[in-house]
């Protein structure tokens, strides 16, 4: 009954309208990793409904933006359907690149999508993306080594209280530096240290300390007292050693090969690494680790920087109908399974009971964590950052100067106060004031 449910919207899309037969439905998507496997589905759609998928550009998450953006503003756009994301969509909004896309799909359709998911692609009251999947951090830990009786030891010895997976943010820079290991070559935690990769873990731990990024008026706020603090803990742990030094060059997969390498104790990271972290063929840590909700802060707020991956379809699309069906088949029930059993956080409650079940079944306790830890993030923690246009173009202007606190060339509140300075001056020529 599920799977009926799921996989027939497609059909209902060629069927309402012209046959499919004879289309080209030119795509835009994101590659690398595991991203790929869904479109090994695509002859399946292709048979079934005699369309042709084309899919002219792949690139990771920052590529393909910058080639969205770049299209979007010459009007040299030449495909249907695009790789989107909660973190950029509103950009392309502004840029009257995409197409609203509530019309398109009816609400027993979108019913088995989880809520606050299908909610973050909302705004000005329309729905501009249809969810892949979502992702939300989790602290990362190795059990290993929180587990060592000589480690236990020292640290009861230097603090007087016994070694603990980190509460706090507080918590958590103590014993980053305590389990560095410059002999064994560990160090205690890392960050993905450039662009948006920077900012956003910026951002994760600036809300909670118990900040905020923007006021309600738009206005920059991350130069707070909060957000002092979160970039202090950042410098302190670059400065005494705990973190790689060369962090401020790492994105999402240098971070990901330094924890499978073993380098590194513990530190906050996407679910969506999960099935290469447990490969005991290309990981050193399978079977070494375990998870955590991610430390609070001041405010008493558990971090959780979140989003979702989609689709959307571009305004120039002359087949809207077939790329509507393209999506519908992306994420239908089957396609949403498969990528689930690739450790994704799909975005199918449906699918979240099979896989629930399936894991119960099997006895594997990590994953049945994984998986309740990840709804009760869902659930509470999940945090998009701020949905506008200016996310990105202000992060453009924040990340260098995270770096350079980290680095020691800028004092934190000096530093934060100048990106909130140019911040306040784009969002300003946005007409936001």
């Amino acid at each position: 009954m599920i799977a009926g449910f799921s996989i027939t919207g497609y059909k209902k899309a060629a069927a309402a309208g012209k046959s499919l037969e004879g289309i080209t439905i030119r795509c835009a998507f994101i590659g690398g990793a595991n991203y790929g496997e869904m479109y090994k589905a695509i002859p399946k759609f292709e048979e079934e409904t005699g369309a042709k998928v084309e899919i002219v550009f792949k690139g990771d998450g920052f590529q393909i933006d910058k080639k969205l953006k770049t299209d979007f503003a010459a009007g040299t756009v030449d495909y249907d359907v695009a790789w989107d994301h909660s973190s950029f969509f509103t950009q392309y909004i502004e840029s009257d690149g995409i197409i609203p896309l509530e019309d398109y799909w009816t609400e027993e359709e979108l019913f088995d999508f989880i809520p606050m998911i299908l909610d973050s692609g909302r705004k000005d009251g329309h729905l501009w993306i249809i969810p892949r999947h979502f992702d939300v951090s989790a602290l990362h830990y190795r059990t290993d080594i929180f587990e060592d009786p000589d480690v236990q030891a020292k640290y009861k010895e230097k603090f007087g209280t016994d070694l603990k997976v980190p509460e706090t943010w507080d918590e958590f820079k103590q014993v980053s530096i305590f389990l560095t290991d410059p002999s064994k070559g560990i160090y205690g935690t890392q960050f993905a240290g450039k662009e948006e990769a920077l900012t956003g873990r910026f951002y994760e731990v600036l809300i909670a300390e118990g900040g905020q990024f923007f006021d309600e008026n738009w206005k920059p706020a991350f130069n707070s007292e909060a957000g002092v603090k979160a970039v202090t803990m950042f410098r302190d742990l670059y400065q005494a050693g705990a973190m790689p030094p060369g962090m401020t060059s790492y994105v999402w997969e240098d971070v990901a090969k330094n924890w499978v390498n073993g380098m590194i104790a513990m530190y906050t990271e996407w679910y969506g690494w999960f099935g290469y972290f447990q490969d005991p063929k290309a990981s050193q840590v399978a079977g070494k680790f375990d998870i955590a909700r991610q430390p609070m802060g001041d405010g008493g707020i558990h971090s959780g920087w979140a989003g979702q991956h989609a689709f959307s379809i571009t305004k120039a699309s002359k087949n809207v109908d077939a790329a509507v069906a393209l999506i519908k088949f992306l994420t239908n029930y089957d396609q949403q399974y498969n990528e689930a059993k690739l450790g994704f956080l799909v975005a199918r409650k449906s699918v979240w009971e099979t896989i629930i079940g399936e894991a119960k079944e099997s006895g594997d306790l990590l994953e049945v964590k994984r998986l309740e830890m990840a709804q009760l993030q869902a659930s509470e923690d999940f945090r998009t950052p701020p949905l506008v246009a200016q996310w990105l173009p202000a992060s453009d202007i924040l990340y260098p100067i995270l770096q350079a606190i980290l680095l020691g060339d800028k004092e934190p509140k000096k530093g934060l106060d100048e990106a909130a300075e140019a911040v306040e001056k784009l969002v300003s020529e946005a007409g936001y004031y």
